[in-house]
């Protein structure tokens, strides 16, 4: 086997520590949704009405990000600002309807990363926020 298809003992470890524990398997998964804006009004403007229409339990905004990217076959670069969001499962798709619906993009940017574990008690607290349990 080369050295590329063999995993470390750390590796090993670190993929196991990440399983969720029976409690957070029982639950509905919490979310992290990458979203970027133009700038940082709009950023705020689109995760407040998330806030507000509980499809977010909390929302931070990361100013001055570089992008890079191919639009309409141009190779693009612009300044950008993040919008993370944390959600639950649940609410994903209406928080794309609702992101595609205010975002200033033609194509927005709005992907999820699944919260592999973390403190119960705050992996609880965004499913409750968000309309959950």
């Amino acid at each position: 086997m080369s050295q590329y298809h063999t995993k470390s003992a750390h590796d090993q470890a670190l993929f196991y520590s990440l399983k969720p524990g029976k409690a957070e398997a029982d639950r509905m998964p919490a979310l992290l949704a990458y979203i970027t804006t133009p700038n940082r009004t709009e950023a705020l403007r689109i995760g407040r009405a998330l806030l507000e229409a509980r499809l977010a339990a909390c929302i931070n905004v990361i100013d001055g990000m570089l992008s890079m990217y191919w639009w309409q076959g141009k190779l693009e670069e612009a300044q950008e600002c993040v919008l993370l969001v944390k959600t639950s499962d649940s609410r994903r798709e209406a928080l794309i309807a609702m992101v595609r619906e205010l975002h200033g993009y033609e194509i927005p940017c709005v992907v999820f990363w699944p919260l592999a574990g973390g403190n119960p008690d705050y992996l609880a607290w965004i499913e409750k926020e968000c309309g959950g349990a």
